[in-house]
């Protein structure tokens, strides 16, 4: 970037916002079925906008220079905690650093001399992020691979004396299933150990799901032997990104997640959080949001999302060749024997729609992912309408056509040799264009690729495309 010698005028910085944003998804209308969350009301979000922009200057980092963080903080994490079963917790930036920060919390709380944490392989990656940074071993262990929740046995077998944290997901992201909460913190408190539910999607939905009439199995803090849970309200709390709660049963252990240091000679360092000094703006969008949606609001989203849900999983039933992975809650995942998933998804997108493809791993087939929001009521005969027209089209294309050889050439390279721009050729080989700009390229041959390779190589894979996409 060449810093302007002149700064700009706001038109012309906007005009320049519209142009680099000219090829993002769109974040309104429900066509984008992953990564963002909308009412359907734009004066929600509206509000939430103004809130944000009141706060973006505030910084967290001090809670005795702005009281109102501590207000806004104390309300926000209030009605999780109200919604959840009670508990004592932190407002974070989403629920990565939710998770950290329950790990964080229980490594120390445990002080295990090699620390481990058992989790089913549906779990969500950031807790192999947080056990990566805080030198935790993870223990993965199988789902059920027709109801895909977690095997408890399997769970109770892989627990040790150095097991510091369990976790259960409310629901798992992948194919939207609640495991069984009761019975994993059972045999979590039993052996002393720490029980998380990872409810980051679920937290601030299921509970009006429940209300919505929904059969919502107990998941949250009243759960006996549930030690810590997260709760995102930057997904279906509609609040703006990012905005997330994790909450503890015991105060000693969000104790435990706080940092705090005093061996330097400049200001008092107590962080509540990962990040140090950071905006108050999600913490306004979010407390913005939750009031202005208010309890009926959000039951009747969840009204809402859970009537679209089972429009959804019956019409995907009705199209020849699609099935529906597990009976979730609003989150649905489906595949097929007879028709290319990831070419269906291009041609969903071809079509204006984006339909989040997920790879297959531990015995799960590769799928479609769809995030059933607020407003997808509205526009769930039309997205089924495109999914059938879309798996008409993949099947008449048949699979991606992967070059002779290419996995194999994958599969024998030393990555770490291959410098970004060679990297950049061998994307470009199987049609991939990663220069700026260029826009959204059709992803069905890269994820072909991809499927057919082991996890840690994908990971390396991921890391390349990545760092070739920044330069």
């Amino acid at each position: 970037m060449n810093l302007p010698r002149i700064g700009k005028t706001a038109e012309d910085l906007l005009a320049e916002l519209a142009r680099l944003t000219e090829h993002d998804l769109p974040v309104r209308g429900g066509q984008v079925t992953s990564y963002v969350y909308d009412t359907g009301r734009p004066e929600v979000h509206d509000a939430a906008a103004r809130a944000y922009a009141a706060m973006l200057e505030v910084n967290c980092l001090d809670p005795t220079a702005f009281p109102s963080i501590v207000e806004m903080e104390k309300q926000v994490v209030g009605a999780v905690a109200d919604l959840l079963g009670g508990g004592h917790g932190i407002f974070t930036s989403g629920g990565t650093e939710s998770i950290m920060l329950a790990v964080k919390a229980a490594r120390d709380a445990a002080s295990r001399p090699r620390p481990n944490l058992v989790l089913p392989v549906t779990a969500h990656p950031a807790f192999h992020k947080a056990a990566h940074y805080l030198g935790v071993e993870v223990r993965p262990v199988p789902v059920d691979l027709g109801t895909f929740k977690a095997d408890v046995r399997a769970v109770s077998a892989a627990m040790d004396e150095d097991t510091v944290l369990v976790v259960a997901s409310a629901p798992s992201y992948p194919q939207g299933v609640i495991d069984p909460v009761g019975e994993i913190a059972a045999i979590a408190a039993e052996a002393g150990v720490f029980c998380h539910v990872d409810a980051c999607v679920g937290g601030w939905l299921l509970p009006w799901l429940r209300e919505a009439g929904a059969d919502v199995p107990p998941f949250d803090l009243s759960v006996p032997g549930v030690t810590s849970i997260s709760c995102d309200l930057h997904k279906f709390g509609y609040a703006p990104k990012g905005a997330s709660v994790v909450l503890f049963a015991d105060p000693a252990m969000r104790r435990r997640a706080y940092f705090a240091s005093a061996a330097w000679p400049g200001y008092t360092i107590i962080n509540a959080t990962v990040q140090s000094s950071r905006s108050a703006g999600p913490l306004g969008g979010a407390w913005a949001t939750l009031q202005a949606l208010g309890r009926e609001g959000y039951v009747e989203l969840g009204r809402a999302t859970l009537e679209a849900a089972d429009r959804l999983r019956a019409g995907l039933a009705g199209i020849g060749g699609l099935r529906v992975l597990g009976s979730g809650s609003t989150l649905v995942a489906f595949t097929s024997d007879d028709v290319d998933v990831f070419v269906l998804a291009d041609e969903a997108r071809a079509r204006g729609w984006f339909l989040q493809p997920q790879l297959s791993y531990a015995g799960i087939p590769a799928n479609l992912h769809i995030t059933v929001t607020g407003v997808t009521l509205a526009g769930v005969d039309a997205m089924l309408k495109v999914i059938a027209e879309s798996a008409e089209a993949a099947r008449r294309l048949g699979p991606p056509v992967v070059p002779d050889g290419l996995v194999e050439l994958i599969t024998g390279l030393d990555l770490d040799a291959l410098d970004d721009a060679t990297f950049a050729e061998l994307a470009a080989s199987v049609g991939v264009d990663l220069r700026p700009g260029s826009g959204q390229p059709r992803m069905a041959v890269v994820n072909a690729v991809l499927d057919a390779l082991p996890a840690e190589l994908r990971e390396a894979i991921l890391v390349r495309f990545l760092s070739v996409i920044y330069g």
